[in-house]
């Protein structure tokens, strides 16, 4: 199994610390859950149905024309490898190591490439894979330029696959509404912008054909009836959804500050994380953790991803730690 954040347990396991006293921070999910509704006892006692408008309520929100509910966009990022015939896959890295990781899996030979590198590889590409904002470093690839790549790659029946699993808050630079074309395939995650990543619910946007042949891998009733309930009531509230963007935008600019206020202006980011490169990632993620402090440690390059804290007590919180931390070290 790769690494991922959010491994709270074994950091209580490690540190010695009760898990009421962490601060983590090491997962790109908003920290104000979307409240759970009351779901009726139908949800739990019968077989699942599509008719009950979750797929509805996902179009309007992903202002998509088709798409398709997945047990987390990874049953997807673990099933599209097996629908193409082995080839050339480029991924634009670092990347979501998921990625890259079902493609060789599946026997595909994985081409890792920075942006300036894209151009005068993608004719040699089958699939051109990418995440959008980044994980874990922000980077936003504008519009016209995937558009520009997915023209050449269709062309030759080639794929581009775009996961925008962090693209919520600045959804109008999404391809949502373009994914009917052949060869674009969009990748949404539910979970992050709603801060419920335990319900494991995804969204995939492509040609009929494709989805039909995602469906068909995945098999029926991948979506529980309580979490397609809790998906339909979460996509239509656009109260909700603008407070959210709002409140996620402000603690991304207090973070921002926090970290720069500590010697550790971010390198990319967006309005749900915040990226850092930085030398000593390994000793500050350690110094941190031992003060219940958790946020996610990269090793290439040497780089921490933080969180967003959910309140003041919590941002201070991490000031602190983060200035104590340049004291020590200085």
């Amino acid at each position: 199994m790769l690494e991922h954040g959010g491994r709270l347990a074994r950091a209580v396991q490690q540190y010695g610390i009760a898990r009421q006293h962490w601060l983590d921070l090491s997962s790109g999910i908003a920290p104000w859950p979307y409240p759970v509704p009351t779901i009726d006892k139908e949800a739990w006692a019968r077989l699942p149905e599509t008719e009950d408008g979750l797929e509805q309520a996902a179009r309007a929100y992903y202002n998509a024309t088709v798409l398709l509910p997945v047990a987390g966009s990874q049953a997807a990022i673990q099933a599209l490898p097996q629908l193409r015939s082995t080839g050339r896959v480029g991924v634009l890295s670092p990347c979501y190591a998921e990625h890259g990781h079902a493609w060789r899996k599946a026997g595909h030979t994985l081409v890792e490439l920075a942006d300036d590198e894209v151009d005068g590889q993608l004719d040699s590409l089958d699939v051109l894979l990418l995440v959008n904002p980044n994980n874990p470093t922000g980077r936003l690839v504008p519009r016209e330029r995937l558009l520009a790549w997915h023209a050449r790659l269709a062309a030759r029946g080639g794929w581009l696959v775009v996961d925008e699993a962090f693209i919520d808050n600045t959804a109008m630079l999404s391809l949502c509404a373009l994914a009917t074309q052949p060869g674009l395939i969009v990748l949404r995650s539910f979970g992050k912008f709603f801060g419920l990543a335990g319900v494991r619910l995804g969204f995939v946007m492509a040609e009929p054909c494709v989805l039909d042949a995602l469906a068909e891998t995945l098999g029926p009733w991948t979506i529980s009836g309580p979490t397609r309930a809790l998906g339909k009531a979460c996509l239509v509230d656009e109260l909700a959804h603008l407070m959210q963007i709002q409140r996620c935008a402000r603690f991304s600019r207090r973070l921002v500050a926090v970290l720069s206020s500590s010697g550790l202006a971010p390198s990319g980011g967006c309005d749900l994380f915040q990226y850092v490169v930085c030398e000593q990632a390994v000793q500050l993620h350690d110094f941190l953790a031992q003060r219940g402090i958790l946020v996610r440690l990269f090793e290439q390059p040497a780089a921490l991803r933080f969180g967003l804290p959910a309140d003041e007590f919590q941002m201070q919180r991490l000031s602190h730690a983060l200035l104590e931390y340049q004291r020590v070290s200085a």
